[in-house]
């Protein structure tokens, strides 16, 4: 008699054939999503980015003080693109956001428009492409050493997140669908995918999944709210004028990208919070069934209330922190309370932090409520 014991069950084999399903009708929608043709905003013709090396310094602009003015003229030796192999005399701007301070043996972008035997070129930028690799690489390495098997993967939903901001998120705004909605349809799921990597096909991930794309979307009603209070809408934006070309070729939507990505960046913490009031109001009921309802319910928001102040501080303090440049500005140059208080920049910067954080802290009872209805009967289950 032959033992079936580690083999899938029926029930598991179906439900992979599911998800395989649902991963080929995904990709197949994100393969039709991305097959659009962009409008040129920028005549680019003739103009690539390539990499090289810098071999000599042919003058420098540094000062007696140890500033830089000017160029420099460095000479590089081609890495890629129609001039690879061949050494240019270019220039590097001392400006901080284009050229670099190039030394010997630096690896550089170079800029360059080549038509015929002419070339215009100068560096772009010092070429941190393997920096930015190395460093996510060496992030993914701890998230697997530290995590284990749970590391690696909560590693894949970061990805999945990521490849769907890039991929379903954007596209889907150049198409012209609404940012708000595009933006709850991706945190929903992002949040599906990510929550179900970690926790399995389970009640507290349903439960997790629905509290974290409730809190999401108290965090876009708050904003809405804010902004018919403040007469601050998405057109109050400091790069407004260059999104104005998109609403003219495509017809984007810009006055909603700015609720859009406060929806966004607020998914993270939101996240945190349900999974953990999930998580552990899930591990409180199978410890004591007997609990009832209201019982199980003040067990909840009692863990969840710790989790509110912390969670709060991060989406405040991430805000804050994305504002530092203007505050200081702000400070150095006295300028009036009035003033400061009702600048754009501000008021913008405070419906990010509070509106996220109302999403944080109704996240808490939203996903309480969930758990009752989903835990309560049913100990040990998952």
């Amino acid at each position: 008699m032959k033992s079936n014991a580690g083999l899938p069950t029926k029930r598991t084999v179906v439900r992979y054939l599911i998800l395989l399903v649902l991963a080929c009708l995904f990709t197949v929608f994100v393969i039709k999503l991305n097959d659009v043709e962009k409008t040129e905003l920028v005549v680019r013709d003739g103009q690539t980015f390539e990499k090289a090396e810098v071999i000599e310094i042919l003058q420098d602009n540094m000062q007696d003080n140890g500033t830089r003015v000017g160029e420099q003229r460095v000479k590089v030796r081609m890495l890629t693109g129609e001039k690879k192999g061949e050494e240019l005399e270019i220039t590097s701007s001392a400006g901080f956001l284009l050229g670099a301070a190039c030394e010997v043996g630096m690896q550089v972008i170079v800029m360059q428009s080549v038509s015929g035997d002419t070339v215009v070129a100068s560096v772009y930028t010092q070429d941190r492409e393997w920096a930015v690799y190395i460093f996510a690489a060496l992030y993914l390495l701890a998230l697997w050493v530290i995590g284990g098997w749970q590391g690696v993967k909560s590693s894949l939903g970061l990805i999945f997140t990521f490849f769907s901001m890039i991929f379903v998120y954007l596209p889907m705004i150049y198409r012209g669908f609404s940012p708000f909605w595009t933006a709850v349809f991706v945190c929903f799921i992002t949040t599906l995918v990510t929550m179900y990597l970690i926790g399995g096909p389970t009640r507290k991930t349903v439960a997790a999944t629905c509290g974290t794309v409730a809190g999401v979307v108290v965090a876009g009603i708050s904003a809405q709210l804010f902004s018919l209070a403040s007469g601050i809408t998405g057109y109050n934006v400091s790069d407004i004028e260059s999104l104005m070309t998109l609403w003219n070729t495509e017809g984007i939507q810009v006055g909603g990208l700015l609720f859009s990505g406060l929806l966004i960046s607020a998914l993270g913490a939101v996240m945190d919070v349900a999974m953990s009031v999930s998580s552990s109001l899930q591990e409180i009921y199978n410890q004591n069934p007997s609990l009832t309802r209201f019982e199980l319910f003040k067990s909840g928001m009692h863990v969840g209330r710790d989790m509110m102040g912390t969670d709060s501080n991060t989406l405040i303090l991430a805000f804050v922190g994305g504002s530092v440049s203007t505050l200081l500005l702000d400070y150095a140059y006295n300028l009036p309370y009035l003033q400061i208080i009702n600048s754009n920049n501000i008021g913008i910067a405070v419906m990010q932090g509070l509106a996220g954080s109302f999403g944080v802290v109704l996240c808490v009872p939203l996903t309480v409520v969930i758990c009752t209805a989903l835990f309560y009967g049913h100990p040990g289950c998952v």
